[in-house]
Parts: C-alpha cells; sequence; structure tokens
C-alpha cells in the first residue's frame, strides 16, 4: 500500500471513528443548525465540535472532477470548483449542472457535522463557463461605459444563471488596475484609473445585493438569488513589469496603495465575501507568501472578516519550479494569512503535508481556527445551511431575454467611437440603413468565439459559432439594413471584387484572437494577419467604418489615415446587436476611453497623469453621436 493510499484509509478509518464518537450527542440541540441564534453563537458552536481534519477540511478546495460525493464527505471537504472550462458534460443544461452540485452536497451533508459545500466558478463576464447562458462585454468594456448602475444590474443579472445552475459563489470581479495593456489579463480589467476601478466595484452588490449600513464589511449574501463574491487578485497584479502575468510589481507603498489598493476599500465596504490573493509579487515577495500584506493589513487593518483564498495551485507557485516543496509552501501560505487553499487536485498531500505541520507546531490551531471562522462565517450569512441545494426553477433564468436586452444595452455603451470621418464636418457615422449594396469584410465579423474572447465556455475561449448562443456582427448587421440593402461579406476581400462592386460603405471588423492569463502577454500588441491586411485593402477603396474587437488598446496608427471612421469594441459578447445599434444611429455612442491608447509600444507603460503622457487617444477621449429617429 503506498503513502496516498494509506492517507486514505486512515482518513476514511477516522471519518468512521468521529461518525460512531458523534452518536451519543446527536439527539442534542445544536445551535450552529438554528438559524434563529446570532452568527458568532453558530460559528462558536459549530468550531468547537470540529476535529483537525474536519477544519483543515473546510479550508481545501478542490476541482470538481475528482470531487466525488464520497471523498467530499470523507474528506470533510469545505469547498469545490469548476476551473475554465470545467463542466459536467459538453453543452450541459442547467438541470445537468444542478445534479453535479447537489449530488457534491449530499456528500457533504451526510458528513458528521453536514457543513456544506460551496461551489465555485469564474463567472467573469456572465456565467461563461455555460452553454446558451449571457456573456456580458468584458470588463474593459463595462468600464468604458462609466455606468456604475448598468454593471450592478449585470452582477445581479449574472448571480441569478450562475443560481440556476447550482452554484452559490463566483470569482469575480477582477478589480485589478491594468497599467500595461501588454498584460494578457487586461481585458479582465475596468480601467487603469483605480478611481473608475472603484466605482465598478458597483457589481459586487449586483451580485451580492445590498447590505445594509449596520453591516459594511461584513461578508454579505442577500438570499437565494444572489451569489457570493470574490475580489481578486489581492493586490498589484495590474502593474507587473512589463504587464507580464504572475510576475513582479515594482512600486512603494504610497504606489500600491494609492493605485492598486482603494478598489479593495470599497469591495470590503460593500460587503465582498472573499477575496483572491494574486499570483504576482510585489517588490520580489509572492503576495501568496507576504504576511504584512494578507494579514497585518487587509485583516488587521482593513478589518476584511470574509475568507482569503488562493488562485488556482497559487500555494504551490510560492517556490520555483512550483511543488518542489509542497509543505514549505503550504507552510507559509497559510502562516502568511490565506484561509482556504485551491489545490485542486492532489489533496491527500494537502492533508498529509498540513497534519504533519501542526503536529509539529509549525502552524498553530488559532491560524486554522480563524482561516475555519471565516469560512463559515460566508457559509452561514449566504444561509447555505438553511438552502444547501440547488433550485431547478430558476432553469429559465440562463440566457434570457431580458438578460440578452442587458447585455446589448452593455455592449452599445462600451463602444468608443475614435474617429468620424476624414474630413471636420463630414462624419460617416451613423450609416444608412437603405443603401443598394453593402461590404461586411474582417476576420471578426462573423465570428461568436473571437467576439466573445477568452473565458468564453473554456478558458482560452472557441474560436466559431457554435460555443453558445449569440449574434454575430454579421448577423446583426442583416438584421438591421433595409430589407432591400444587400449585404456581400467576403472575410478577407480583394481588390478585384472591390473595384467590380459598388458598394456604399463597408464595414470592417478586426482584432485579437481569444486568450486568457499568460497566453495572452505581447510585447507588440499588433492586429493579428490578416487583420492589418483587410483594412489596407478595403479601406483604399470604400469608405470603411472599421471596429476593433480586442482586449485592450492594439496598434492602429499605421492606418488611421486610411480609415474613415474608427470604433473600439472591445470584447462585446454575444449580443452583436449592442453594436448595429449604434453604428446605425438607433442609439448615440457615449462609451469613453476607459484606458489611454499608445501610439506605438515604446511608449508604454503610459497612463493618464504620467509626466510624458503623449497618447493617441487619450483616457477618457470618446466622440458622441446624436440618435436618429429615421433611418435613410
Amino acid at each position: 500500500m503506498g503513502a496516498a493510499q494509506r492517507f486514505v484509509f486512515v482518513m476514511w478509518f477516522l471519518s468512521c471513528w468521529l461518525r460512531i464518537g458523534g452518536a451519543e450527542s446527536e439527539e442534542s440541540y445544536l445551535k450552529y443548525k438554528d438559524p434563529k441564534q446570532q452568527l458568532n453563537v453558530r460559528i462558536d458552536d459549530l468550531l468547537g465540535r470540529m476535529t483537525l481534519l474536519e477544519k483543515i477540511g473546510q479550508m481545501a478546495q478542490i476541482e470538481r472532477k475528482n470531487a466525488t460525493s464520497e471523498d467530499i464527505k470523507n474528506y470533510f471537504i469545505g469547498s469545490v470548483l469548476s476551473e475554465g472550462g470545467s463542466a459536467p458534460i459538453p453543452q450541459a443544461s442547467a438541470k445537468d449542472w444542478v445534479d453535479m452540485v447537489n449530488e457534491m452536497q449530499k456528500g457533504a451533508l451526510s458528513s458528521r457535522l453536514g457543513i456544506p459545500i460551496i461551489y465555485g466558478i469564474d463567472a467573469v463576464h456572465g456565467h461563461n463557463t455555460v452553454y446558451n447562458a449571457t456573456i456580458f462585454p468584458h470588463n474593459i468594456g463595462l468600464g468604458a461605459t462609466r455606468d456604475p448602475d448598468l454593471v450592478k444590474r449585470i452582477g445581479a443579472a449574472t448571480a441569478l444563471e450562475v443560481r440556476a445552475t447550482g452554484i452559490p459563489y463566483t470569482f469575480a470581479p477582477t478589480i485589478a488596475v491594468c497599467r500595461d495593456p501588454r498584460w494578457g489579463r487586461c481585458y479582465e480589467s475596468y480601467s487603469e484609473d483605480p478611481k473608475l476601478v472603484q466605482e465598478m466595484t458597483a457589481i459586487i452588490s449586483g451580485l451580492q445585493g445590498d447590505n445594509s449600513e449596520n453591516s459594511l464589511g461584513v461578508p454579505f449574501v442577500a438570499g437565494k438569488t444572489n451569489i457570493a463574491a470574490c475580489a481578486k487578485h489581492y493586490v498589484g497584479d495590474g502593474g507587473t513589469h512589463l504587464g507580464i502575468n504572475e510576475n513582479n510589481t515594482i512600486t512603494n507603498f504610497h504606489g500600491l496603495l494609492s493605485i492598486h489598493m482603494p478598489p479593495y476599500y470599497h469591495s470590503i465596504i460593500r460587503g465582498v465575501s472573499t477575496i483572491m490573493v494574486s499570483y504576482s509579487s510585489w517588490n520580489g515577495v509572492k503576495m501568496h507568501a507576504n504576511h504584512y500584506l494578507l494579514t497585518d493589513f487587509l485583516k488587521n487593518k482593513l478589518r476584511f472578516r470574509g475568507f482569503v483564498i488562493s488562485d488556482y495551485q497559487g500555494v504551490d507557485r510560492i517556490t520555483t519550479p512550483p511543488g518542489v516543496n509542497y509543505t514549505f509552501s503550504l507552510q507559509t501560505g497559510v502562516l502568511a494569512g490565506i484561509d482556504m487553499i485551491m489545490i485542486p487536485y492532489d489533496y491527500p498531500r494537502y492533508f498529509s503535508s498540513f497534519v504533519e505541520l501542526v503536529n509539529k507546531n509549525v502552524i498553530p490551531m488559532s491560524r486554522i481556527d480563524d482561516a475555519v471562522r471565516r469560512i463559515l462565517r460566508v457559509k452561514f450569512s449566504m444561509g447555505l445551511f438553511e438552502n444547501p441545494y440547488g433550485d431547478y426553477n430558476l432553469a429559465n433564468e440562463i440566457g434570457k431575454k431580458e438578460h440578452r436586452d442587458l447585455a446589448r444595452e452593455a455592449v452599445r455603451k462600451s463602444l468608443v467611437l475614435l474617429k468620424n470621418g476624414k474630413a471636420p464636418g463630414k462624419p460617416l457615422l451613423p450609416l444608412p440603413k437603405k443603401a443598394k449594396k453593402i461590404l461586411v469584410a474582417g476576420t471578426h465579423a462573423h465570428n461568436l468565439g473571437y467576439q466573445c474572447g477568452g473565458w468564453t465556455i473554456q478558458w482560452q475561449g472557441v474560436p466559431g459559432n457554435n460555443l453558445t448562443t449569440g449574434t454575430t456582427l454579421l448577423e446583426a448587421i442583416k438584421s438591421t439594413v433595409d430589407l432591400n440593402t444587400e449585404v456581400v461579406y467576403f472575410e478577407n476581400p480583394d481588390s478585384y471584387l472591390l473595384q467590380k462592386n459598388e458598394f456604399a460603405y463597408a464595414i470592417v471588423a478586426v482584432g485579437e484572437f481569444p486568450y486568457a492569463e499568460t497566453f495572452g502577454d505581447s510585447l507588440n500588441l499588433t492586429i493579428p494577419n490578416p487583420g492589418p491586411q483587410i483594412i489596407q485593402t478595403v479601406c483604399k477603396h470604400i469608405k470603411c467604418v472599421v471596429v476593433i474587437i480586442s482586449g485592450r488598446p492594439v496598434v492602429i496608427q499605421p492606418y488611421i489615415k486610411e480609415i474613415d471612421a474608427l470604433v473600439a469594441a472591445w470584447l462585446p459578447g454575444t449580443e452583436g446587436r449592442g453594436m448595429t445599434d449604434v453604428l446605425f444611429g438607433d442609439f448615440g455612442f457615449t462609451g469613453k476611453l476607459s484606458r489611454t491608447w499608445f501610439k506605438s509600444v515604446e511608449q508604454l507603460p503610459m497612463n493618464v497623469g504620467d509626466p510624458h503622457y503623449d497618447p493617441l487617444y487619450p483616457f477618457g477621449f470618446g466622440l458622441t453621436t446624436d440618435p436618429i429617429s429615421s433611418n435613410n
């Protein structure tokens, strides 16, 4: 029998012993199960009944692929997650999801103390792992709306769709302040401006519900149609050197406090339930190992009362290479102040290492009790003990019309008009709906996967039009223009086609291909081929509006003179009609740049307020148009 197998046997034996040992008290009054008791009374009562293994089990979060009901029961697992793209089956229905989560919950509730698991997922722009869910614009686009109320409504809609799959917890929002667009996660950031990111923490109140003034700073989830939120990634992840993901943020304490910390103040005031630690470092110290920032500052000074969760295998990455000394990493992370460990697979190693550290008096019980107290506080606060199971009656919330209408509103408010006409007084936009023949071109004109970007169905995104339900730009154009207007679509048209036909105008959509995290790090930020060539070919022959679909500003200056109108559409998601709403004048352009648009990458990093600020388009820039009542 190997070490891992022996440990599994010991865990099984102990769990059986615990059930027998606890039999005599099963009939006694359990305060922690009484919702009429005060929160701290319930926490104290349950904490006092827990063994060491039950406590460290609560601190473990494992991936759903190996989270059997039996293992959850026997290991006393506290939490389960879906990693990026992890679903019960391809194109899983709401019922499939609820069945899976509820089966896991049955395992947790059948353990000695019956502590429910909290299931978490990355619902970062809508419930983006789930087939047919509403996919909202990524955060960079929402930042351009300058509309906290809109973002709050998106949070509430997302919470409903997440609850419809039986899940009560999301690893969102990302409140990073992206200071360098070369960073592969920049589209997850609302802005380079900490004040704007601060305002967008309104999404937390949408996800969790509005907390009362008497409970400011305390974890809060309003009810069964709300979910626990997670502010991430603490802290400084958007300021890494050269924009390299998981890299080092080099700044003094004042810089950290003034640029990267402000969104966390507001998140805590709003009662955010959890905070996730960043992979990045601050002045060479890994955040997962930073006791001062996790414990002294976040927990003690800011009085954060929820639980601190690691990033995916974040504790392993304390060492280089990751996991080379797991016991040391676990010790360092837990002592630094991490309460829940996202393992996600090798949990027997986690348990054996943790028990060893406790037996050697390396990790004190006081640190464990603090972590478990925080985890239980969130579980009690969100009503998990009273309502542990998913609700099958919410299935129709996924992708419903009201949510798609909201996403469409978000798209049209997020679009930023950067140029409108080659000469003053001669705008191209809004486009006429009535025209004999128009051209639609570009790699991104008819590709829903490109339109949605990373973190959509799969971690890195999925190209093509079969990933989920939605409307591409081309489809939106065809449904918007006059019935007699001929729409000609060529992804990459040649000069012969352009010369042979008389097009009234062209709509060209190009941009970045989907990516997430490190895969999106870019030192050049150029539009991938054949995008630039399509712009030059089409705009040389026809009046053109170029729609850039990207997760950040990209190099556009070399082509700007040839373009009649230029629109930054970011990563708009599934509702392509939000783009045609403003292109054709049913609504006016209102979006403002949430980040600086550079001239060349040699200028980076460059942010508003810098002494040598010389952008192509400055922070806050955005031309406006008036809606037109009739469009001829």
